[in-house]
């Protein structure tokens, strides 16, 4: 009865909709909420083909005063985590109030939404920051396809397109929250505020926004105003077996007074004491709130902060021999210290956030929201020093640094059995089985040799030989802009954006335990004489915790942005047209006068100046109501990062040579077809990226050219001039099988590759000048970053009784691990005195340096959720089993740069098994996630 009842309701809603003729100028209605029948606010009111659009209010209601050209159009009501509601109308002359419309809530996207951005925590900060977090990004849209890309492709990395979030642009308030040393948004900023960031405004790709030019992998505007939320509040609970254990979460938003007062609140806390992966601790705090003042008609101001302070311990990729000897959850970087788990890496993130919004109705055509926030607080790295030394005097009264630890890392390559069986004609195979023994036995970080290494050089009257620390940079960044909206007529809108951002952002080293030793020697005890001086300005500091030490400066960056766009809004076509303008400015300022670079360290580097622009623009052109095509395009430049702008910024201020901003294209042709029935969309897609710079460090060995005696080294490689090429083609399609049957299919398939073989050099504190090694031969490799062809087939199942469940088959292929550019140099074939290798095999080089594809897989996952009603309040619970059938597969990994020629690479590939193999990260086995809420 209750089936029959909610459906014939929709009907007659539907046929009052489709066949009344509005006789006037005058269009009204009220939204209320299907179940509840309370009202629904914020819901966006839009008549097709042209500009005309409101928001409901408080109360629901939405009215459109203005002269609405007559004819026939489609009247569309959208809102997330509700069913989008599509009816033709007609506009001929009168005054018209809809009345009562219902809108039906689309309880499976409700209930994923909120969990979606906690469970991708495991995928924000990977250590190389490769990685994007599409979940959060992709929450707003409805699409289908983008739909499985962040509910069931997210765990391995895909991203749609290939595109990593640096090419996304993540708004709060209209605020652009990128940073500037990497271009990515940090999710832990905000992360916890689920229930607070559903109200989000989603552009894919590079089409049309109100607040931003955007970018190739699309942008989006979270939303944050106490007068958007509903009355009322809820509380949740979730377990999992994920990134963490528990999460509880509360929040209460007030609605707006009769006195144009309204705030929100919410609070959340995510813990685990070990999460999926051993010894990854998890300890996160989520506070948000929010006040706005509706001081009339025309003018409001919203003040909004938020502080997420959270702690992670990472986790070590692993070579095959480590995964064979301890499965995929080792993890290297932890040990027990007095029975308790003990992480050396752990990231913290501090950075609170404050945004003050003025909303201004300049007229019923034109609106100006103007926002100012601040950001400041810190983000940390810790890790073990084990370069402890001490200082003595030599016979010739030169100051020599002794001492130094060992590596303590127990997956240490020494520590390993192929570091015993390396040598082919005499294997020590007694050590291999000892050493196979005790890491299979033990294999955690020892904190108690490390206390007692510290107390024997003490005791000695030596320094501590390891102490943790921390890699922290503290930014203070500031944020302004305008944002400009107004209807130019009754088919065209025009938006606009002048925006200014600064950031200051101080760099150090901290010692956060000496682990047992009374002081560290402020010294690279892997150098000598005064170039071992991390600051030559305080020689042989010894420094206590809480000291900064090793190295100290401040990055500084300016940018000013502008854009503006037209959107045209037709019965046949709409198109949009946008062109864009930036300027920024990058500064380091050393504090330190680094023993390796005394003149190029201390003060302030030269200023790096960018001037850039863009332009785009596309088209849609409605064959029928039901199929439209597509078309955009996109020509634009942007600055090279704060990271990629420096070449070595610990240690000196010297630039990277020949630096230019990025030069990007993107084409993109689509074909939507949408029936009361089918819903699908197939896209092919074209992306050049050109002129990019990436920056590695690592430990080389082999470097041709400084001598038998000196053939390895710490680099810092710099890559210039890197071309890159996206294309593919991207589909989704939900079909209504019946009334409360869906069949869902997306799929991707890419080929993400470089296009051209771009320049390497290489700086290091070994040698005195840049080392240039000319093409890296890189054109037609993959790009890392997650499969490059995904598919899906699922089922979705919504019962009238207001629960559902939905499984989905997905299928991963084309994922390759990320190559060594120094390995596809002219090093590779040269020895260490410069001449050509003997004996060197063109075809076994060919194999030796072929990528590797690290394999398809499937993975099943099932999902399904409740609500109940109990008077006005709501009680919710959501599950989900991801990987099932716990198949075994592995997320990314990289070549170890360690042998870059082919001598050594060729010695190693032939070992049984190889001291520097790939390192790699295994996604879980069979996970779960499941929350319990009440709605009041």
């Amino acid at each position: 009865m209750k089936k029959n009842y909610c459906l014939g309701r929709r009907l007659f809603l539907c046929f009052c909709l489709s066949s009344v003729a509005i006789q006037g100028q005058t269009l009204k209605g009220t939204l209320v909420e299907e179940i509840s029948s309370q009202p629904v606010p914020d819901v966006l009111v839009s008549i097709t083909g042209t500009t005309f659009q409101e928001l409901t209010d408080e109360k629901g209601f939405f009215e459109f005063t203005a002269d609405i050209p007559h004819g026939e159009y489609n009247l569309v009501f959208a809102k997330n985590n509700y069913s989008e509601l599509r009816f033709p109308v007609t506009i001929s002359g009168e005054d018209k109030d809809l009345g009562i419309i219902f809108l039906s809530r689309d309880l499976p996207h409700y209930q994923q939404s909120t969990s979606i951005i906690s469970l991708s925590d495991q995928e924000l900060d990977e250590e190389d920051g490769t990685y994007s977090n599409i979940s959060g990004l992709l929450q707003a849209s409805r699409d289908v396809f983008l739909n499985a890309a962040a509910f069931d492709f997210s765990p391995t990395f895909f991203r749609p397109r290939g595109y990593d979030s640096e090419y996304s642009v993540l708004m709060i308030n209209g605020i652009k929250m990128n940073k500037f040393f990497n271009g990515r948004p940090l999710w832990s900023d905000w992360g916890g505020l689920n229930d607070v960031q559903r109200d989000q405004v989603f552009s894919m790709g590079i089409t049309p926004s109100e607040a931003t030019f955007g970018d190739l992998a699309g942008s989006t505007n979270i939303v944050m105003r106490a007068s958007r939320y509903k009355e009322g509040g809820k509380i949740s609970y979730a377990v999992a077996n994920r990134a963490y254990t528990g999460r509880i979460m509360g929040s209460y938003h007030s609605g707006i007074s009769e006195d144009g007062w309204a705030y929100s609140v919410s609070l959340a806390r995510r813990f685990a004491t070990e999460s999926y992966i051993e010894g990854t601790v998890y300890d996160a705090n989520s506070i948000f709130a929010s006040v706005e003042k509706k001081i009339n008609e025309e003018h409001s101001i919203n003040f909004t902060a938020f502080y997420t302070p959270n702690r992670r311990g990472k986790n070590s990729p692993l070579t095959e021999e480590v995964y064979n000897l301890k499965g995929d959850r080792y993890n290297s970087y932890w040990g027990l210290q007095n029975n308790e788990i003990r992480n050396s890496r752990i990231k913290t993130v501090k950075e609170p956030v404050i945004v003050l919004n003025h909303f201004w109705k300049l007229s019923s055509a034109t609106d100006i929201n103007t926002n100012l926030a601040y950001q400041f607080g810190y983000v940390g790295d810790s890790r073990i020093d084990y370069g402890g030394s001490r200082l003595i005097e030599g016979e010739n009264g030169e100051e020599i640094f002794v001492g130094g630890g060992s590596s303590p890392d127990p997956a240490y390559y020494q520590r390993l059995p192929s570091y015993f069986l390396r040598n082919e004609n005499k294997p020590d195979y007694q050590s291999a089985y000892i050493a196979q023994k005790d890491f299979q036995e033990n294999g955690q970080l020892d904190w108690a040799a490390l206390y007692l290494a510290n107390k024997t050089s003490t005791e000695s009257g030596g320094n501590a030989l390891y102490a943790l620390y921390e890699d922290r940079n503290k930014d203070r960044q500031l944020f302004a802009n305008t944002i400009l909206r107004s209807r130019l007529t009754d088919h065209l809108e025009m938006n606009a954006s002048l925006g200014f951002r600064s950031l200051k952002s101080d760099n150090f080293a901290r010692v956060l335990d000496l682990l047992g030793g009374e002081s560290f020697l402020d010294v690279d005890g892997f150098s000598e004489g005064t170039e071992a001086q991390n600051d030559l300005l305080h020689p042989n500091r010894l420094v206590s915790e809480n000291d900064i030490f090793k190295y100290h400066y401040e990055l500084s960056a300016y940018s000013v942005e502008g854009y503006a766009q037209l959107q045209g809004f037709f019965r046949k076509f709409d198109f949009y047209a946008a062109a864009e303008f930036s300027g920024a400015e990058y500064q380091r300022e050393g504090f330190y006068q680094n023993g390796n670079f005394p003149n190029n360290s201390l003060g302030k580097s030269e200023s790096q100046e960018f001037f850039n622009f863009g332009g785009k623009g596309g088209i849609t052109y409605k064959i029928t109501g039901k199929h439209l095509v597509r078309l955009n395009a996109a020509y634009f430049t942007k600055p090279p990062s704060l990271r990629n702008t420096f070449s070595n910024a610990r240690q000196n201020n010297e630039l990277v040579q020949s630096l230019k901003s990025e030069k990007i294209i993107n084409l993109d042709l689509g074909y939507t077809f949408r029936s009361r029935f089918v819903k699908s969309r197939v896209t092919a897609f074209y992306g050049e990226l050109n002129d990019l710079t990436e920056i590695s460090f690592y430990y080389a060995d082999g470097l041709s050219g400084l001598g038998r005696n000196a053939t390895t080294a710490f680099v810092q490689e710099v890559m210039t001039g890197i071309n890159k090429r996206h294309m593919g083609i991207e589909a989704g399609m939900e079909v209504r099988l019946l009334t409360t049957l869906k069949l869902k299919a997306a799929g991707s398939i890419g080929e993400y590759v470089y296009s051209n073989n771009p320049r390497l050099y290489l700086t290091s504190d070994d040698f005195t000048e840049a080392r240039k090694f000319g093409p890296a031969y890189l054109q037609n490799y993959h790009l890392p970053g997650g499969p490059q062809q995904a598919l899906q087939l699922g089922l979705e199942y919504q019962d009238p009784g207001y629960w559902w469940v939905s499984g989905s088959v997905n299928y991963f292929s084309n994922a390759f691990i990320d190559i060594a550019p120094l390995s596809r140099t002219r090093n590779f074939y040269l020895d260490s005195d410069g001449l050509p290798i003997v004996n060197y095999d063109p075809e076994v080089a060919w194999e030796l340096l072929r990528q590797e594809d690290l394999g398809s897989y499937y993975l099943v996952n099932l999902v399904g959720g409740k609500s109940w009603r109990i008077k006005d309040n709501y009680l919710g619970f959501f599950a989900s089993i991801n990987n099932i059938l716990g198949a075994a597969y592995r997320t990314g990994g990289y070549e170890q740069a360690r042998n870059s020629n082919y001598k050594l690479l060729k010695a190693d590939k032939e070992r049984e098994l190889p001291l520097f193999a790939p390192k790699y990260w295994y996604g879980p086995d069979t996970t779960y996630y499941a929350h319990v809420y009440y709605r009041f």
